[in-house]
């Protein structure tokens, strides 16, 4: 089993904030979306999954219609269909839908979480605000001690992990299919982001990204 990171330096306290407030502008876009629809969650995304699975998905950000309304990551956008019916495709979810977050979706072995766990306006947080959400990022990575995998989606959720786990950039550059073995030998792949930008432009196919899970799901199970 991988051994916690021992020379990077993680700060001491939680792996998620409900009522964090650390960045000016997502808090005040939070308060505007609550305003505007009071059904929505309009707050921190929490993860989803099992605290101790081996498997840890990094999303960029929770979108507007998305996770910012429903409260569960990839939930009730576009990139969720792709994600999720991936995921069930090889194990990691009991079923291959996640629209709602009272439909009884459930994750195996594979968590998911976000690089920013706040609404960021037109879904492009800064680089101060992925930088401030990062130690809740690297307390969830250090703190398992089951984590065998992390799944990057995107460059900025790539390089989100990278800072959190002190990964020089020129040794671990981002690219859909890269596979890194890290010092603790658990392992980082990068994917493109399941947006639907990237799979109606076809930057990312089906089976690209059912490719890139099946080596997770192998290395896993290896």
């Amino acid at each position: 089993m991988p051994r916690i990171l021992t020379d990077t330096k993680v700060e001491r306290g939680p792996a998620f904030d409900p009522a964090c407030r650390r960045c000016d502008r997502l808090a005040a876009l939070l308060d505007r979306v609550r305003a505007e629809h009071p059904d929505y969650h309009a707050a921190p995304v929490a993860p989803f999954g099992p605290a101790d699975a081996p498997l840890l998905i990094v999303g960029l950000a929770p979108g507007m219609p998305g996770a910012n309304r429903t409260g569960r990551p990839f939930t009730g956008d576009y990139a969720g269909v792709l994600l999720y019916r991936t995921l069930h495709r090889h194990g990691f979810a009991n079923q291959p839908n996640g629209a709602d977050p009272h439909d009884g979706l459930r994750l195996i072995d594979c968590r998911i979480t976000n690089a920013v766990k706040c609404l960021p306006p037109e879904n492009k947080p800064t680089g101060a605000e992925v930088a401030a959400c990062n130690r809740y990022l690297a307390r969830e990575i250090h703190g398992s001690k089951k984590l065998r995998a992390i799944l990057a989606l995107g460059r900025v959720a790539f390089q989100a992990v990278s800072r959190a786990c002190a990964l020089r950039a020129a040794e671990h550059a981002f690219g859909h299919g890269c596979e890194f073995e890290l010092p603790d030998g658990r392992i980082l792949f990068g994917s493109y982001h399941c947006s639907r930008y990237n799979t109606q432009t076809g930057r990312l196919t089906d089976a690209m990204f059912d490719s890139v899970v099946a080596r997770v799901r192998a290395r896993i199970d290896g």
